[in-house]
């Protein structure tokens, strides 16, 4: 059998069958935080020159005949409560286990201390093992399907769970689904977790949205206690499963934590790349509930390119309450100013619905 080209490996399972595929090169394979030292005699009968192995373990055999012919190993990183080569995205159970212990003992709130703590000290192995886990969340973003227009949905982290605010946002996720569009938020409370609430209650009535809105309003928020937060959302979530799209959070506003109804989460360390990746991969549209200073960075980040681009590469930018971005925070006036004259004047609307925005996107 010829050398298989380009083959990321993410599991033993996949591993296994590419050897009894008949593999005899693994020349062109990217194996990625794997465990393979029940293995050894399998690799052996492999030609290693040109793979790549990232954060796997190897027994000592196995990784010199990788290295000696003319594989490359990067070994795992040690001391990080994340795995820096990881193969996928996260969900909520992963982010929040040990939730019944509080929230200090999960996944997330560990990771966010490291990456504060390491901040502080200016240490450039930090530094490394996050852009590393950027680059491995990135990879597994493009594993996701891409048969649904993506469509971001931006806002507010302070909507309260019992606002009339964050019931419509969960509408407009529920209508997005429906109309086979992938909701993608910036993964943290208010806003954007109804929109990917509304995503996965797509195939509910408005029976079943009043019981899940009623029992998250018993904890309207996340202060003071993230962990009773995340509980009622996870008792909602058990209640009411479904297809909640896709969060792009991050841990640099790790005091916001990530909502649970997301069901693939790909979180960052870096602001900046989340933010260019959640704006670049929502060509559906992006739909900008009232917000605020975060909220107007998302939508100037994506004018930029709308403003210097033409008529082909415009992304449609729907802001959502006609008095909030014209008189609270009139980015409206300053938008139809930049759009006078240019193709940016077609992609750009204010409306004062969600169903208005709903349309444009649909």
């Amino acid at each position: 059998m010829p050398s298989i080209p380009h083959v990321d490996i993410e599991s033993l399972e996949h591993f296994d069958r590419i050897v009894a595929a008949g593999a005899t090169s693994m020349d062109g394979w990217r194996v990625q935080s794997v465990d393979l030292t029940g293995r050894t005699a399998e690799l052996l009968g492999l030609r290693p020159m040109g793979a790549l192995f990232l954060g796997c373990l190897l027994e000592e055999k196995a990784d010199s005949w990788i290295r000696d012919g003319g594989g490359l190993v990067f070994p795992a990183i040690p001391s990080l409560p994340f795995d820096a080569y990881r193969g996928t995205l996260y969900d909520a159970e992963e982010l929040y286990a040990g939730l019944e212990h509080g929230y200090d003992a999960t996944p997330d709130a560990r990771i966010y201390a490291w990456s504060r703590q390491h901040d502080e000290k200016g240490d450039t192995s930090r530094t490394l093992a996050a852009a590393l886990h950027d680059h491995a969340i990135g990879d597994a973003l493009d594993d996701l399907p891409g048969n649904e227009p993506w469509v971001g949905v931006m806002g507010g982290h302070g909507v309260l769970r019992s606002d009339d605010s964050y019931r419509a946002a969960v509408l407009l996720g529920r209508t997005l689904a429906r109309r086979k569009r992938m909701v993608v938020t910036g993964g943290g409370p208010g806003a954007m977790e109804a929109a990917n609430l509304g995503a996965s209650l797509s195939e509910y009535d408005d029976a079943a949205i009043d019981r899940a809105l009623a029992a998250l309003a018993r904890v309207p928020s996340f202060k003071p206690s993230v962990a009773a937060w995340a509980a009622a959302g996870l008792d909602v979530r058990r209640e009411f499963p479904g297809d909640g799209g896709v969060s792009v959070p991050t841990w640099f506003y790790g005091h916001e934590p990530p909502n649970v109804f997301a069901s693939a989460i790909a979180k960052y360390f870096s602001n900046a790349q989340r933010e260019d990746v959640l704006l670049s991969r929502a060509r559906g549209g992006i739909i900008y509930l009232p917000g605020a200073a975060g909220t107007v960075q998302e939508v100037f980040q994506a004018v930029t390119p709308n403003y210097y681009g033409d008529p082909a590469t415009q992304i449609p930018l729907i802001l959502v309450g006609i008095d909030h971005w014209t008189v609270k925070l009139p980015v409206w006036p300053l938008l139809q100013t930049l759009a006078s004259d240019r193709p940016m004047a077609r992609s750009i609307q204010l409306v004062d619905t969600i169903d208005e925005a709903a349309a444009l996107v649909g």
